[in-house]
């Protein structure tokens, strides 16, 4: 920008307000302001006779954005609604400047509760997922609720009575669903819908010697380059994990179990962009023994895999409860009962053996009085793990505890997700979720 000096007025819904040209640019490019400027950052002289450009909007919204560009703090007086301020920022392109106002980058150790939403049923829900602009669904049965950023909720997915076993999103419009096929039924399988209407957009299917098969759905990942992976179990022999294209739907690859291996009844898979491949995971209690793997779908082989089958520890000691991937130390980090984290060398050929932590045990050895079995995610180079009704954050090299987060309302955890900046934590008995956020950096 040349180092304008100059004053803009605007009539706003009949009230006038005087900014300058610095403070508009603030809004950046891809805001409304941002079109009154050319591509030097010199302002674009259109107005009336007054020297005002009209707006025919909210003049006491446009006050607060306007003081959000001049400070960076955002300050919404309580006899205005959160959700017109909302929309108004939309209108000028400033959603993601009341988002860094309210909270701040993802740090694990920084996060502070912002609220805890409850359900519409109480009992456990399935999986909850993070969106990627900051909203989450939550499966809960047949259903998949929606929210979106300011967590207001959209038409609910409607499943017709078939059990949701995962979801997850595409983009923030878009989200897939993966269901239980119903014996005699002949369906199943994953769909893809509207985010903000519930509608159905696509059906993915399975084809097994040129003819379409019945599946029941199981895990999810997604890749960059726009494919889906799923665990499929079917009824004839169209047990793995399939590949599918987002854009098109269509099914572009499919990896068939191995004897005695457990691909159809995976319960986690991640996609390893640095390495193009799959884990794939099975474990207690969907299966009585573990089993994880690691696939290269261009080379079609099982090129890592381990199972706990015949192990020297006793099962009841250290079954392995969830699994994940760490492309940057080339290792599994694992989880037990007990929390224990456990790591695993990808680079290892042959039988593999499970390096515990003790540095990070928490329970002490007592096992929880409920069922809910711990979760793992990795995010921004930290690790998280759930235990009963908290979130453990690991740092550092050797993966050392730093912080916990706990909310004692709505009884364990059985599911969280990262995304869009915010933890969302789902409990178990209340159906209620928590939405943990970073706070906003000090404005100096």
């Amino acid at each position: 920008m040349g180092g304008q000096k100059d004053s803009l007025k605007f009539n706003v819904g009949g009230r006038v307000m005087e900014t300058t040209a610095t403070t508009l640019a603030n809004a950046g490019r891809n805001s409304m302001f941002g079109a009154m400027f050319d591509d030097d950052w010199n302002l674009l002289q259109s107005s009336n006779n007054d020297g005002e450009r009209f707006l025919d909007r909210n003049p006491d919204c446009f006050g607060i954005l306007l003081d959000l560009l001049r400070t960076g703090e955002l300050h919404i007086p309580p006899n205005i609604p959160e959700k017109l301020l909302y929309r108004e920022a939309l209108y000028y392109g400033l959603l993601d400047h009341v988002r860094a106002a309210k909270w701040g980058p993802f740090d694990g150790n920084r996060l502070r509760l912002s609220r805890s939403l409850q359900g519409q049923a109480p009992g456990d829900g399935t999986a909850i997922r993070a969106g990627p602009a900051g909203g989450c669904c939550v499966a809960h049965g047949s259903m998949v609720h929606v929210y979106d950023w300011m967590l207001e909720e959209h038409p609910p997915l409607n499943l017709d009575y078939q059990r949701v076993n995962d979801v997850g999103w595409v983009d923030s419009d878009n989200v897939v669903v993966g269901v239980s096929e119903r014996l005699g039924r002949g369906d199943g399988g994953m769909g893809l819908f509207s985010s903000h209407s519930g509608e159905l957009r696509h059906k993915f299917q399975v084809c097994h010697e040129n003819q379409v098969k019945s599946y029941t759905a199981g895990a999810l990942s997604f890749s960059s380059d726009y494919k889906i992976f799923c665990s499929c179990k079917g009824r004839s022999n169209e047990y793995g994990v399939g590949v599918w294209d987002e854009v098109t739907g269509k099914q572009i690859d499919f990896f068939y179990e191995p004897f005695g291996w457990s691909l159809g009844d995976a319960d986690k898979v991640q996609w390893l962009e640095g390495s193009n491949c799959l884990l794939v995971a099975t474990m207690f209690p969907r299966k009585d023994n573990c089993y994880i793997s690691v696939l290269d779908f261009r080379e079609k082989k099982m090129v890592w895999c381990w199972s706990d089958m015949g192990a020297a520890f006793a099962a009841d000691e250290k079954r392995v409860r969830d699994a994940i991937a760490m492309e940057d130390n080339r290792s599994i980090c694992v989880v037990n009962e007990f929390e224990d984290l456990g790591f695993m060398d990808l680079r290892s050929s042959g039988a593999t053996s499970i390096r515990w932590s003790s540095r990070s045990r928490l329970m002490k050895g007592k096992m929880p009085e409920e069922p809910c079995y711990p979760k793992l995610a990795l995010h921004g180079g930290q690790l998280f793990s759930s235990m009963n009704d908290c979130i453990s954050v690991f740092c550092g090299p050797e993966w050392v505890l730093t912080s916990r987060l706990r909310r004692s309302y709505g009884g364990s955890i059985c599911d969280f997700s990262i995304g869009g900046d915010r933890l969302f934590a789902l409990h178990s008995e209340d159906n209620v979720f928590d939405i943990w956020e970073t706070p906003p950096p000090p404005i100096l």
